[in-house]
């Protein structure tokens, strides 16, 4: 009974052995240099392909391959999917060996779990050889004659180096200047940033575009009287005070005619006349109810184009005139 029970023990590995030789899992380990010198350090890399539909168990080593080999860090297990029926996994390690010689690097055991069956297959052996640099004395004996101690060796700064400083440095003046900027901004009740201003239009060319929206809206024709020579003082007031300085648009009529009879040299006397002939009329019919002929309607929009042509400034453009620099022609005395 015993017989029949290892038999078929023995018939159950073979098979399974068999089919995990006919599925093709390829165990593998590769070093990038299996020589080394004393505490230098290297890469292990190990992997394996296998059938998608294979349930295989990494291997987990210890801190240390061997007595001699030391694990120092290690990558996250890779998975990468090959064709459609096969996948590939691997890991590596950077190790490295602090005592000469040549040393053994033990296989890694896969695991395999396929259909209820349990299996394992082992990765190559390597092996690493640990180098130590020659002693400084047999170094010396080997040349002939002393050696000159040389000192450090400088190496030059590099652009690279040296632009991370200059950035930041343009950088921290960029934030100080703007600091600066932003508190005298502040101090000065301005905003932190503002576009340049349109140039702001001469006083005439505004009171005069005015006179022409009230000229064409006909507003004293449509009955509105009192409104059309509120609107002609309103221009005329605030043509004053953008022209002559004077607050035209707080005073009454009779300060504003006071004002400039004190101040006669700032327009002619027909000026004069015009102006106070405007204001006196439209104090009549917005406070005494005085009812204008149309020419009276007519003659104050044209007063008002007076007065503003006469005293408007008018800028004058200097031209300069052709210079000869030419030299004299000889003049003979006789």
């Amino acid at each position: 009974m015993r017989n029949y029970i290892k038999i078929i023990a023995f018939l159950f590995l073979a098979f399974a052995e068999n089919l995990v030789q006919a599925q093709e899992i390829k165990p593998m380990a590769m070093l990038d240099s299996s020589v080394i010198l004393i505490g230098d350090q290297v890469h292990l890399r190990v992997q394996v392909e296998y059938p998608a539909d294979f349930d295989i168990q990494f291997p987990t080593p210890a801190d240390s391959l061997t007595e001699f080999i030391e694990i120092l860090d290690r990558s996250k297990v890779d998975s990468v999917l090959i064709g459609s029926d096969r996948k590939l996994i691997s890991q590596e390690y950077l190790i490295t060996s602090f005592d000469t010689g040549q040393h053994v690097i033990p296989s890694f055991w896969f695991n395999i779990h396929y259909q209820g069956l349990i299996d394992s297959v082992p990765t190559n052996q390597l092996m690493l050889h640990v180098f130590t640099i020659p002693k400084i004395d047999s170094l010396m004996g080997a040349l002939q004659g002393p050696i000159d101690i040389k000192s450090p060796y400088e190496a030059p700064i590099t652009i690279k180096e040296v632009a991370p400083w200059i950035l930041g440095g343009l950088l921290a003046f960029g934030l100080i200047f703007l600091l600066l900027y932003s508190i005298k901004r502040k101090k000065n009740n301005q905003p932190l940033f503002s576009l340049p201003s349109k140039p702001k239009e001469p006083a005439h060319v505004v009171a005069l575009r005015e006179l022409d929206r009230i000229k064409d809206e006909k507003i004293w024709q449509q009955g509105k009287i009192k409104l059309y020579y509120s609107e002609i003082t309103e221009v005329l007031r605030r043509y004053i005070e953008e022209r002559f300085e004077i607050p035209a648009l707080e005073q009454t009529s009779d300060e504003t005619i006071a004002a400039f009879r004190y101040r006669r040299s700032l327009m002619d006397e027909k000026s004069f006349e015009n102006l106070k002939r405007i204001l006196i009329q439209a104090d009549l019919v917005k406070f005494a109810k005085f009812e204008p002929m149309p020419d009276d309607n007519n003659l104050a929009l044209v007063d008002s184009y007076f007065f503003i042509n006469k005293t408007k400034v008018v800028e004058v453009q200097e031209v300069k005139e052709p210079v000869d620099d030419r030299e004299g022609d000889d003049v003979i005395l006789k």
